[in-house]
């Protein structure tokens, strides 16, 4: 069983049309971000795919930092 839980709004894939994929996860146990690119090396992203994968990222922040956050003392 993966730790890691993927964005499930992102569906991005190389425009080249090899199947190469972005898939970007939060750590549920620690809130690392993972951002890993499946099948290759690199991927050649279109402008609307790249804003995707900044979406992305930027909701895994979001989640890392709400499992990683201190409870407040009252």
């Amino acid at each position: 069983m993966s730790a890691f839980s993927s964005d499930p709004d992102l569906s991005v894939y190389d425009v080249t049309g090899n199947g190469t994929e972005v898939d970007v996860a939060t750590n549920l146990l620690n809130g690392e971000v993972r951002l890993s690119i499946l099948w290759t090396q690199e991927i050649l992203l279109s402008a609307d795919a790249a804003d995707q994968v900044a979406d992305a990222l930027r909701r895994a922040a979001a989640h890392s930092r709400s499992i990683t956050a201190t409870p407040s003392a009252d």
